[in-house]
């Protein structure tokens, strides 16, 4: 396998939503709350992975949330400042109808004004370090276009 990983990216122009979700809560949908919850003590390897090697703990500089419920989604991690979701895919997301709903679920996000980045399990699992280089420059881009206050701690360690 190369180094070279796919990555779906779509980084939408910032934007708020319809006029009947508060910005402020980044589209937070409390009635996924129960669900977020369990999904957090039942990740995957590969999200289990990704979190402990580049999203916890701010090592990106930036706070990721893991499984945020928003819209009608739980979205596997998002950063509330960057309007940024990272999704992780497993062998279900390469079936003809999961992916309509990942072309549809997608859509709505970037439509809400997020930025949605997508990686497969075996990316993460085998190419960690590829995988947080190209968040590192997700990040940096959205960083370029966004006017964002820069993370006060921290930093982006890239491995």
């Amino acid at each position: 396998m190369s180094n070279d990983i796919s990555i779906q990216q779509n980084l939408s122009p910032s934007g708020g939503g319809k006029g009947e979700v508060i910005p402020n809560h980044h589209h937070y949908n409390p009635k996924l709350k129960t669900t977020a919850h369990n999904l957090r003590y039942t990740m995957t390897k590969a999200e289990a992975c990704l979190w402990k090697y580049v999203l916890k703990a701010k090592q990106t500089g930036y706070t990721f949330n893991r499984q945020r419920p928003v819209l009608n989604f739980v979205a596997d991690f998002m950063c509330k400042e960057l309007n940024l979701i990272i999704e992780v895919d497993g062998y279900t997301h390469t079936l003809q109808e999961v992916i309509k709903k990942d072309i549809v679920r997608q859509k709505k996000l970037e439509d809400a004004g997020f930025n949605v980045i997508r990686f497969t399990d075996e990316d993460v699992l085998k190419n960690i370090k590829q995988v947080n280089q190209n968040i590192y420059l997700t990040i940096k881009e959205l960083e370029e276009r966004l006017p964002l206050n820069p993370p006060q701690r921290g930093g982006h360690k890239q491995q």
